[in-house]
């Protein structure tokens, strides 16, 4: 089975940001992760390996500090390693694509944990980028209702610590750590679900 058989031709990919505010308009990108999900020889998913990038806040964009002391980022410290926002979304979506073009996916699918804030904060970045998109504009698959229905929890590290997955609080609301305990999580539940190919004409 390849992965377009298993959502409707989607290529799946985990997404979390880190930001500085809850506005995607007028609040910075301060950090991204993605993970491409690929499927074995017997049907199973699995998480591929990590993109992360940590980003300058762009131009003019608002910092609140709420939201800093909340991610614990320090956007003005040099250990970061931080780099312009079009450079990372330029490099991720060149490898989406490069995959979906493997895969011969139509299109990629935003998988997150409360996925319609990624998207939002995603879809502003690369129109002010100007690079194409490769993600469907609206439509994604959510952890917070997949874990709502598999295990009665919305909240991340409840629904892990539910699916038996080991999660440290410590490093929690790092992109990076967030995506690859995002996309194990969804891993289990959409494997522990019997799916049945549609048969082919």
């Amino acid at each position: 089975m390849q992965i377009k058989e298993r959502i409707r031709g989607y290529l799946p990919v985990v997404i979390d940001i880190e930001t500085a505010g809850f506005n995607y308009q007028t609040d910075a990108m301060l950090e991204i992760c993605a993970v491409i999900i690929g499927i074995d020889d017997s049907g199973k998913l699995y998480p591929k390996e990590p993109q992360h990038f940590h980003t300058h806040p762009f131009k003019g964009s608002n910092l609140e500090p709420t939201a800093l002391k909340f991610n614990g980022i320090d956007v003005g410290n040099p250990l970061r390693g931080a780099i312009d926002e079009k450079l990372a979304l330029s490099d991720m979506f060149q490898t989406i694509c490069t995959e979906m073009k493997d895969q011969n996916c139509s299109r990629s699918i935003l998988v997150g944990h409360n996925a319609s804030f990624d998207l939002g904060f995603l879809y502003a970045s690369s129109e002010r980028s100007k690079l194409k998109n490769p993600f469907h504009k609206f439509s994604t698959i959510d952890t917070v209702s997949l874990s709502a229905l598999t295990f009665g929890e919305t909240v991340l590290a409840k629904a892990i610590a539910k699916a038996g997955i080991e999660f440290d609080n410590a490093q929690a609301h790092s992109a990076l750590y967030d995506t690859v305990k995002t996309a194990e999580l969804f891993c289990q539940i959409f494997n522990a679900f019997e799916f049945t190919p549609t048969p082919k004409n």
